[in-house]
């Protein structure tokens, strides 16, 4: 559908309130996918033509009867056209999205802020992770540089090294390290995973990396072809960056130190292929595993 003709189907629509609801039918009808930072269509609506007349989602309600302007609506339907005929994620949409209670720069050339990890870094990785201990931190495949940003907010004394092999997801993950002002404790790097550390150590690795396997990467939801492969794919069993990444990790740690690996749906791979790795699974509040920490004390 062109546009136009999508412009022109809305054309009785009058009010705030009436593209809230447009837009929810419209995108629910569609069967978008909404795993990407928003869980309902209402959600993803919400955001969309929230965002398109410059309010916050949880202010829409104050303006149900609002009246939109011509240019004001012709955002709001681009938005709801890209989400629901191009399957456009909302966050490259809107060229934000919101992690660990902060707002992100994000477009094509990162994965959409979200991690499993979220939780446990609110409680400093506690029992495992002595906070007062940390003084250098690792966070290898940064993307947007989100978790950068969260890890050095909750361990302050720290300072932080982000790598990625991106060069483009670097540029960006440097936009927002100077937005959120960590630049004088993150150092973003390029690096193929540990390739460019020669010679570094560190308190606390943490990494959420590609682990997705060949056979998910075939189904994936057309929302998940907008986001860079190199962030997803992980080779026939979804482990070609993680096994790595736990072989590797303990030169780079200081003895005591702890790598926290995000799994997600490769646990299963890993443990069949790796039984004798010492990890500790951490529980998700929502339920479930999909993300491990391995000690080092050698």
């Amino acid at each position: 559908m062109r546009f136009a003709r999508y412009y022109d189907a809305a054309a009785s629509l009058e009010n705030l309130g009436d593209f809230w609801r447009y837009g929810t039918s419209r995108l629910a009808a569609a069967g978008v996918d909404c795993s990407q930072g928003f869980q309902t269509p209402r959600d993803e609506a919400a955001a969309l033509l929230a965002r398109r007349l410059a309010l916050e989602p949880e202010e829409l309600p104050e303006f149900l009867g609002a009246r939109l302007t011509t240019a004001e609506r012709q955002s709001v339907l681009d938005a709801f056209y890209q989400r629901e005929i191009l399957r456009r994620p909302t966050a490259y949409i809107l060229g934000e999205a919101w992690f660990a209670g902060r707002r992100y720069r994000v477009d094509e050339r990162v994965l959409i802020p979200r991690s499993l990890l979220e939780p446990f870094l609110e409680e400093g990785f506690a029992p495992w992770v002595d906070a007062q201990q940390v003084q250098r931190i690792l966070e290898v495949g940064t993307g947007s540089g989100c978790l950068a940003v969260a890890l050095a907010e909750r361990f302050p004394e720290a300072m932080v090294d982000a790598v990625d092999v991106s060069a483009e997801a670097l540029a960006l993950a440097a936009e927002n390290v100077r937005e959120h002002g960590f630049a004088q404790r993150i150092r973003l790097l390029q690096s193929d995973l540990f390739a460019g550390l020669q010679g570094e150590r560190y308190d606390l690795i943490v990494s959420n990396p590609p682990y997705v396997d060949a056979k998910a990467m075939a189904s994936l939801p057309p929302e998940y072809q907008h986001e860079p492969r190199i962030a997803l794919a992980a080779g026939v069993d979804g482990l070609d960056y993680l096994l790595p990444l736990l072989e590797q990790a303990p030169q780079y740690l200081h003895n005591g130190g702890a790598l926290i690996l995000e799994t997600g749906d490769a646990e299963e791979a890993l443990m069949q292929k790796r039984p004798d790795l010492p990890l500790i699974w951490l529980e998700h509040p929502a339920g479930g595993y999909g993300a491990c920490i391995l000690l080092e004390s050698s």
